[in-house]
């Protein structure tokens, strides 16, 4: 009889429960976290707002120097960075890890690319002399994608720890709910991008 060879990973087998339809993904922590952290940016953008209401031809004349080209292209990075990370729980529930790896490391790129980026449209408004000193809309422009750009570095974090436990932890079941975790924040980062980028950008 002929032994065939097995592949050096072969994927582990799905993960089955019963009460996968009612259960929420990661952990409940997680969530508490992300609903804290939607509160918290509410209040900053109602705040941001209202400034601008008091201020609308200064702030419309200091959104023209935005790139707005830049920030299309960076909604596109993290859109395609949360399609992508939203395949990481569906690859893991199929035993799939090489394509969950895969995945993340993807996800990590996009999510570095937005740093790339952003850092470098932060360097040529410094650069132009455009500071959080130069008036309203600069001082709300830095603190918004800079609170944004500090979630961005811990979703990378996540990322980056799940990145490791899917070659360390043996157990599928852990792999699965940090992934779930992880992929639940780096939704809320894109989601917080999609409410800056019109708000800073467009919205005169």
């Amino acid at each position: 009889m002929t032994t065939v060879d097995r592949p050096a990973e072969a994927p582990s087998a799905p993960i089955a429960r019963a009460d996968d339809a009612r259960r929420i993904p990661g952990e409940l922590g997680t969530w508490l976290f992300i609903g804290g952290e939607l509160l918290v940016f509410a209040v900053l953008f109602v705040a941001y707002l209202e400034v601008r209401a008091e201020q609308p031809r200064a702030f419309t004349d200091a959104q023209g120097s935005l790139s707005l080209a830049l920030g299309t292209i960076n909604t596109v990075v993290l859109l395609t960075s949360s399609w992508l990370a939203a395949a990481v729980p569906r690859a893991l529930a199929a035993g799939d890890r090489v394509a969950a790896r895969g995945l993340v490391r993807a996800t990590l790129a996009c999510g570095l690319l937005f740093v790339v980026l952003k850092s470098a449209e932060w360097i040529d408004k410094a650069g132009s002399g455009a500071t959080p000193a130069s008036g309203d809309f600069f001082m709300w422009y830095f603190v918004l994608t800079g609170l944004h750009m500090l979630h961005v570095l811990v979703g990378l974090g996540a990322l980056l720890f799940v990145l490791r436990a899917l070659r360390r932890q043996p157990d599928p079941a852990v792999v699965e709910r940090d992934a779930e975790s992880a992929v639940s924040y780096w939704h809320l980062v894109d989601l917080l991008w999609v409410a800056l980028f019109p708000l800073l950008y467009f919205v005169h």
